[in-house]
């Protein structure tokens, strides 16, 4: 199985449960591991036969803006579902964290691990 990576990728959402929370955005620290299979793309030297992480990046953040929760579990994982099905992912990893949100931590937050990994 080969993965593409995309790490500390950076977006501002509304996300939070406390009341203050909801009338500011926040920013949210992401790790990805994507499955898929390079050879082909690697074979022709061509986007379109792998996971463009510039569209992937991009849409994530465009999700990040269209959507607030009060959960970085939610987020986490209708995230997981959206980049599933719209970029055909077998298995993800996805690490959300929200830097600052313990004042004793550098970042609180989540990881899961979604579909069947190849």
């Amino acid at each position: 199985m080969d993965c593409v990576l995309i790490e500390a990728l950076e977006v501002d959402t509304v996300i939070g449960v406390y009341d203050w929370e909801r009338d500011i955005r926040q920013r949210l620290v992401l790790d990805l591991e994507l499955a898929t299979d390079i050879r082909p793309a690697a074979t022709d030297d061509d986007i379109d036969k792998t996971l463009d992480y510039a569209a992937i990046s991009e849409r994530i953040a465009a999700y990040a803006d269209e959507h607030d929760f009060a959960l970085v579990e939610t987020f986490a994982e209708r995230l997981a579902a959206t980049l599933r099905e719209e970029f055909g992912i077998a298995w993800l990893a996805l690490t959300v964290r929200k830097p600052g949100a313990v004042a004793s931590a550098r970042a609180v937050g989540v990881r899961i691990t979604r579909g069947e990994r190849p």
